[in-house]
Protein backbone atom coordinates (compact mmCIF):
# COMPACT_ATOMS: atom_id res chain seq x y z
CA UNK A 1 0.00 0.00 0.00
CA UNK A 2 1.26 3.46 -0.89
CA UNK A 3 1.89 6.00 1.84
CA UNK A 4 0.05 9.33 1.72
CA UNK A 5 2.10 12.47 1.16
CA UNK A 6 1.60 13.90 4.66
CA UNK A 7 2.89 10.75 6.39
CA UNK A 8 5.74 10.33 3.91
CA UNK A 9 6.85 13.92 4.56
CA UNK A 10 6.58 13.53 8.33
CA UNK A 11 8.55 10.26 8.28
CA UNK A 12 11.28 11.69 6.01
CA UNK A 13 11.69 14.78 8.22
CA UNK A 14 11.89 12.65 11.38
CA UNK A 15 14.38 10.30 9.72
CA UNK A 16 16.68 13.10 8.56
CA UNK A 17 16.48 15.37 11.61
CA UNK A 18 16.03 12.83 14.39
CA UNK A 19 12.89 14.77 15.43
CA UNK A 20 10.80 12.90 17.99
CA UNK A 21 7.57 14.86 17.63
CA UNK A 22 8.07 17.20 20.58
CA UNK A 23 7.98 20.95 20.02
CA UNK A 24 8.71 22.50 16.66
CA UNK A 25 11.09 20.81 14.24
CA UNK A 26 14.21 22.75 13.31
CA UNK A 27 15.57 21.82 9.90
CA UNK A 28 18.70 23.05 8.14
CA UNK A 29 19.06 23.74 4.44
CA UNK A 30 21.09 20.54 4.01
CA UNK A 31 18.46 18.50 5.86
CA UNK A 32 15.70 20.00 3.70
CA UNK A 33 17.62 18.88 0.61
CA UNK A 34 17.93 15.36 2.04
CA UNK A 35 14.19 15.20 2.81
CA UNK A 36 13.44 16.42 -0.72
CA UNK A 37 15.60 13.63 -2.15
CA UNK A 38 13.85 10.98 -0.01
CA UNK A 39 10.43 12.22 -1.13
CA UNK A 40 11.52 12.49 -4.77
CA UNK A 41 12.80 8.91 -4.73
CA UNK A 42 9.61 7.73 -2.99
CA UNK A 43 7.44 9.26 -5.69
CA UNK A 44 9.61 7.81 -8.46
CA UNK A 45 9.60 4.37 -6.81
CA UNK A 46 5.80 4.52 -6.49
CA UNK A 47 5.77 4.16 -2.69
CA UNK A 48 4.10 7.57 -2.12
CA UNK A 49 0.64 8.41 -3.46
CA UNK A 50 0.47 10.94 -6.27
CA UNK A 51 -2.31 11.67 -8.75
CA UNK A 52 -0.51 13.69 -11.39
CA UNK A 53 2.47 12.72 -13.54
CA UNK A 54 5.46 15.07 -13.29
CA UNK A 55 8.75 15.13 -15.14
CA UNK A 56 11.84 15.22 -12.88
CA UNK A 57 12.14 19.01 -12.84
CA UNK A 58 8.46 19.50 -11.98
CA UNK A 59 8.58 16.78 -9.34
CA UNK A 60 11.57 18.38 -7.61
CA UNK A 61 9.66 21.66 -7.41
CA UNK A 62 6.52 19.86 -6.21
CA UNK A 63 8.46 18.01 -3.49
CA UNK A 64 10.01 21.23 -2.19
CA UNK A 65 6.59 22.87 -1.92
CA UNK A 66 5.14 19.74 -0.33
CA UNK A 67 7.75 19.82 2.40
CA UNK A 68 7.21 23.54 3.06
CA UNK A 69 3.48 22.98 3.18
CA UNK A 70 3.64 20.23 5.80
CA UNK A 71 6.27 22.01 7.89
CA UNK A 72 3.70 24.81 8.21
CA UNK A 73 0.52 22.76 8.52
CA UNK A 74 1.37 19.50 10.32
CA UNK A 75 0.82 20.08 14.05
CA UNK A 76 3.32 17.32 14.83
CA UNK A 77 6.02 19.37 13.11
CA UNK A 78 5.02 22.97 13.82
CA UNK A 79 4.77 22.85 17.63
CA UNK A 80 1.04 22.03 17.71
CA UNK A 81 0.04 25.32 16.04
CA UNK A 82 -3.19 25.47 14.06
CA UNK A 83 -2.30 26.76 10.59
CA UNK A 84 -4.26 29.78 9.39
CA UNK A 85 -3.78 31.08 5.85
CA UNK A 86 -2.54 34.68 5.89
CA UNK A 87 -4.44 35.85 2.82
CA UNK A 88 -7.23 33.35 2.15
CA UNK A 89 -8.58 33.65 -1.37
CA UNK A 90 -5.78 35.98 -2.45
CA UNK A 91 -4.97 33.78 -5.45
CA UNK A 92 -8.56 33.58 -6.65
CA UNK A 93 -8.71 34.70 -10.25
CA UNK A 94 -4.94 35.03 -10.50
CA UNK A 95 -5.04 33.67 -14.05
CA UNK A 96 -7.73 36.10 -15.20
CA UNK A 97 -6.37 39.04 -17.21
CA UNK A 98 -9.36 41.29 -16.50
CA UNK A 99 -9.16 40.75 -12.75
CA UNK A 100 -5.40 41.34 -12.76
CA UNK A 101 -5.88 44.60 -14.61
CA UNK A 102 -8.64 45.71 -12.27
CA UNK A 103 -6.46 45.04 -9.22
CA UNK A 104 -3.56 46.91 -10.81
CA UNK A 105 -5.83 49.85 -11.61
CA UNK A 106 -7.07 49.89 -8.01
CA UNK A 107 -3.53 50.55 -6.79
CA UNK A 108 -3.24 53.64 -9.00
CA UNK A 109 -6.32 55.57 -7.89
CA UNK A 110 -6.38 57.86 -4.89
CA UNK A 111 -9.95 58.97 -4.27
CA UNK A 112 -12.24 56.82 -2.16
CA UNK A 113 -15.04 57.05 -4.75
CA UNK A 114 -12.76 55.71 -7.50
CA UNK A 115 -11.53 52.91 -5.24
CA UNK A 116 -15.11 51.91 -4.41
CA UNK A 117 -16.11 51.92 -8.09
CA UNK A 118 -13.18 49.73 -9.12
CA UNK A 119 -13.66 47.44 -6.11
CA UNK A 120 -17.26 46.88 -7.21
CA UNK A 121 -15.99 45.69 -10.60
CA UNK A 122 -13.44 43.43 -8.87
CA UNK A 123 -16.14 41.91 -6.67
CA UNK A 124 -18.41 41.35 -9.66
CA UNK A 125 -15.63 39.71 -11.68
CA UNK A 126 -14.64 37.51 -8.75
CA UNK A 127 -18.26 36.38 -8.43
CA UNK A 128 -18.36 35.60 -12.18
CA UNK A 129 -15.25 33.47 -11.88
CA UNK A 130 -16.65 31.61 -8.89
CA UNK A 131 -19.79 30.71 -10.81
CA UNK A 132 -17.75 29.61 -13.82
CA UNK A 133 -15.95 27.04 -11.67
CA UNK A 134 -19.15 25.45 -10.36
CA UNK A 135 -19.12 21.68 -10.94
CA UNK A 136 -21.18 20.09 -13.67
CA UNK A 137 -23.35 17.34 -12.22
CA UNK A 138 -24.83 14.56 -14.32
CA UNK A 139 -27.97 13.87 -12.31
CA UNK A 140 -28.88 10.94 -14.55
CA UNK A 141 -25.78 9.14 -13.25
CA UNK A 142 -26.82 9.54 -9.61
CA UNK A 143 -28.98 7.06 -7.67
CA UNK A 144 -32.74 7.69 -7.85
CA UNK A 145 -32.82 8.47 -4.12
CA UNK A 146 -30.75 11.61 -4.78
CA UNK A 147 -33.05 12.97 -7.50
CA UNK A 148 -34.47 15.45 -4.98
CA UNK A 149 -31.23 17.46 -5.45
CA UNK A 150 -32.01 18.13 -9.12
CA UNK A 151 -32.52 21.79 -9.80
Amino acid sequence: MKMNQKEATFNAICEVTGFKGEGKVVISKEQRAMVNMILFEGFRAGTIQIEKHFDDKELKSYVSGLQSNWLRKDKRLNGNVVYVAQNPGSRQGSGDAQLKSLKALLTTVTTEADKEEIQAYIDARTAELSVAKAPTINFDALPEALSKFKK
